[in-house]
């Protein structure tokens, strides 16, 4: 085979160590280092002295990280493939096996970068994740908090439709302060519960003993930590996200994308769509598209495959919010497909096609247009006349068809 990158290294990595082969013209060397910074440094100068010029690891984990963030201000070409994509041939399996069959692959160009964003985008993309994070986490608090207070016979979720909302803070924080009168209580209430003080008052009649007491305390000041340190990164994100925001205000024009929706998507995908063709190479890196797995003529499986777990938890998550947007294409499009695929497939498909849009408004830096609901019609009007012509004929009625638009032509 031909060689393509003749002074090349490939890297087996671990926890704690990670196995080097140099390959130059005419010798092959294998070296073992921590993954400590100064035993990583080691490493560098010694890819250095040897003139190496590309660098190919797998992507195990979180520990190839360390390594690409030393190796990265070097000079050298680094690639951090997948782990499926370089398996070695079965039989005898050794670490420094392992390194040398990457390296091998490297050399003679085998192997497929994934795409590693840049450092700021790396460390935005820390950041939106862990503000997910924390809010999922924020959600299970709220939902410990209701079956405690379902556990009291405290229906306050029967009533106020937000439990942790001005009103229901404010009566639960009283809760676990002690009070128990009802009257109380519900005189809490405040704009459209005021209206719903005898509601309240039955809704909070309940048995809240003391262990329940401090349980509501506790989870009631986890709650106050948890939204504080999401206030915190809101701002830290609207920082670093301040130069991007004309970019910003044209995601959220499309139906189903908010605020931390188009954060979300523009920390993960980045803005640089030179990396991708075309807009259906975007949906595949990202997954939103049918799987292709054939054999002897016979299609096999359409599954979509394992992407970013948080750009798809975010496209599905505006997928639906889009479907709720009347007289909207994506909208039409969602409830065209659901007697056919069903609806979390339906979904899958607005996502692809929201996935597509946003390719181009970052690339072509359009604006985007909503097509109505009627474009499918549009396009579709002779099957959808034929189809219907033929129902009515089946039903015993004799049909002809005036194109209104022509007639009205020529009366004028």
């Amino acid at each position: 085979m031909e060689v393509v990158h003749p002074r090349c290294a490939g890297l087996d990595v671990h926890k704690k160590t990670v196995v080097a082969c140099v390959m130059v013209p005419g010798r092959k060397e294998v070296q073992t280092f921590g993954t400590v910074t100064d035993e990583l440094l080691r490493l560098a100068d010694w890819l250095e002295q040897e003139q190496v010029t590309h660098v190919a690891m797998e992507s195990t984990g979180v520990y190839w990280k360390p390594i690409y963030n030393v190796l990265e201000s070097t000079g050298l070409e680094l690639l951090v493939v997948n782990a499926q994509h370089i398996k070695a041939v079965p039989g005898r399996k050794t670490d420094v096996k392992d390194a040398e069959w990457i390296a091998d692959l490297l050399k003679h160009g085998l192997v497929r970068a994934s795409f590693i964003p840049s450092r700021p985008q790396r460390e935005l993309r820390e950041l939106v994740r862990y503000r997910k994070g924390l809010t999922e986490q924020r959600g299970h608090v709220v939902q410990r908090i209701q079956k405690l207070l379902e556990g009291a016979n405290i229906k306050l979720s029967d009533v106020a439709s937000d439990v942790v909302g001005v009103s229901g803070l404010a009566m639960l924080r009283a809760l676990a302060s002690g009070e128990e009168d009802a009257e109380r209580l519900a005189e809490m209430g405040k704009s459209q519960l005021r209206n719903k003080r005898h509601e309240l008052r039955l809704a909070l009649r309940g048995s809240f003993g003391q262990h329940q007491r401090f349980m509501l305390k506790n989870q009631l000041g986890l709650l106050e930590f948890l939204d504080e340190q999401i206030a915190m990164l809101n701002q830290e994100v609207e920082r670093r996200l301040r130069p991007f925001e004309p970019l910003l205000e044209r995601l959220r024009a499309i139906p189903g994308i908010g605020p931390r929706n188009s954060e979300q998507i523009l920390a993960e995908i980045g803005t640089d769509m030179s990396r991708f063709p075309t807009d259906s190479h975007f949906a595949s890196w990202a997954k939103l598209c049918p799987g292709n797995d054939e054999s002897a003529g016979k299609r096999m499986s359409g599954k979509t495959g394992h992407g970013s777990r948080w750009l798809r938890a975010t496209m599905v998550e505006a997928a639906w919010s889009a479907t709720r947007v009347k007289n909207s294409y994506f909208a039409a499009q969602y409830h065209r497909l659901v007697p056919r695929r069903g609806k979390r497939r339906a979904a899958v498909a607005v996502a692809h096609s929201m996935l597509i849009v946003i390719y181009h408004l970052i690339k072509d830096g359009t604006v985007y247009q909503d097509l109505g609901p009627h474009h499918f019609d549009e396009l579709d009007r002779k099957r959808i006349t034929h189809r219907a012509v033929q129902r009515l004929q089946s039903l015993g009625f004799e049909v002809s068809l005036r194109d209104v638009a022509a007639v009205s032509q020529f009366s004028g």
